[in-house]
């Protein structure tokens, strides 16, 4: 694997400013530390008279620079220290940082004189730029720059080359065993969120009537079609007692591949709401209009009807007027967002967030249901996904809640209605 890193992650700046200044006063020589792009990243040690002042100079500073980066460079590609000439005619030495193939940035040294025959035969890194004699000054200051023997000079830029590639082998070391450690936490929470989601798909497969419907609303049906068969012929009768076996079937089977479709929800929530509509006649209306093309989309199971069901817990069933639920798709080129809206009263919005996050916990166990739509579209889609609720908290101006599917995630059932749109 392959880590790109800057030279501020590779070496503490701190650390690197006190061995440089102690290099210097040892080596007797000027030293500053560069960055890949040839910026200074320390402050210079033991720079000459000459260089101090002529980096007061805007222009002087970026020649200056210039010749840093271009040593640097050429170091970096002979892969050891290069012995050169700044434009000024001093002799420098450039020490490559360099781990892995990756150049980091570089020590540049020097500022100094050696021997006039040695001398001759170094090259320019940039040529020779005379302009700075136009200052009396400089031209003093330069005639006093410092004398080393060159093979003491070289022996110099080898020491800090194994200097130099032992700390930043160092601390390449730490950054990768910090990344590693990080990528551990990652995986560990990974294999959490997997553990979660097993758990969640769990109950509800199988501890659906528990979490997801109503004991009181399972009693009421059992109430009504004993009612029916009593008062009336066979043909609503039936009719009630094979929807109810159709969401029964539906509640109880496990589903192997973890996801159904779209239409297959759809499916369960109209045979919810045929029953709620004989047990409560003309208390309601709904609408549903589900374009054919959402009809394939991947759900995870039960993911409908816990919404429907609240509808139903704290807006028809709290009030005389008749109340209206409406289901509807849509997208927005990436996403199919189904939207449940109704006419009730709405939800405060301090407690919206609450709700999502399953903190509030009702006495029919409603934001349990939503907390675990919420957990489950997320861990099988992604954090983008999930609910959202929107509502103004005012009288007959409804709560709607929006649920997000990949348009992507498709699933083919072997179920011959999945062609069949849905719309009521």
């Amino acid at each position: 694997m392959d880590y790109a890193f800057h030279l501020r992650d590779l070496l503490e700046v701190e650390r690197l400013q006190t061995l440089q200044d102690n290099l210097s006063k040892a080596m007797g020589i000027a030293l500053v530390v560069v960055d890949a792009e040839g910026i200074p990243v320390t402050k210079p040690s033991g720079f000459s008279p000459f260089c101090v002042a002529s980096r007061q100079n805007p222009l002087n500073a970026e020649k200056c620079f210039q010749c840093d980066n271009a040593g640097g460079r050429a170091a970096m590609l002979h892969d050891k220290p290069i012995v050169y000439r700044c434009y000024c005619n001093f002799v420098e030495f450039a020490v490559p940082i360099t781990v892995h193939g990756q150049y980091f940035g570089a020590f540049i040294s020097g500022q100094v004189r050696v021997e006039p025959e040695i001398e001759q035969s170094i090259e320019h890194i940039l040529g020779v730029d005379d302009s700075w004699r136009r200052d009396p000054n400089l031209i003093d200051l330069h005639k006093n720059v410092h004398f080393i023997p060159y093979e003491k000079f070289e022996a110099a830029a080898y020491s800090l080359l194994h200097v130099t590639l032992y700390l930043a082998e160092q601390g390449y070391s730490n950054i990768i065993q910090k990344e590693l450690n990080a990528n551990s936490v990652k995986l560990a929470d990974e294999l959490r969120m997997r553990a979660e989601l097993e758990r969640l798909l769990h109950e509800a497969e199988f501890k659906a009537l528990t979490y997801q419907i109503n004991p009181h609303f399972l009693f009421n049906v059992l109430n009504t079609i004993g009612r029916l068969a009593f008062l009336e012929g066979a043909q609503s009768t039936e009719t009630t007692v094979y929807d109810f076996a159709d969401m029964m079937r539906y509640i109880l089977k496990k589903s192997d591949n973890k996801l159904i479709t779209i239409n297959s929800e759809l499916k369960h929530v109209k045979s919810y709401l045929a029953i709620q509509k004989i047990r409560m006649k003309d208390r309601f209306t709904y609408e549903i209009d589900v374009p054919k093309k959402y009809l394939g989309i991947a759900s995870p199971f039960l993911i409908l009807q816990p919404l429907i069901e609240n509808c139903f817990n704290y807006v028809v069933e709290p009030r005389e007027c008749i109340s209206f639920i409406s289901i509807k798709a849509f997208d927005n080129g990436r996403d199919v967002i189904l939207e449940i809206a109704d006419n009730g009263d709405g939800i405060p919005g301090e407690k919206i967030g609450h709700i999502l996050s399953g903190d509030i916990v009702c006495n029919n166990g409603s934001s349990i249901g939503i907390n675990n739509v919420q957990n489950r579209l997320r861990l099988f889609f992604g954090n983008h996904y999930g609910l959202e609720i929107e509502s103004p908290n005012k009288p007959n101006m409804g709560t709607i809640i929006r649920l997000r599917f990949p348009m992507t995630q498709r699933y083919t059932e072997n179920d011959s209605s999945c062609s069949n749109a849905v719309s009521e």
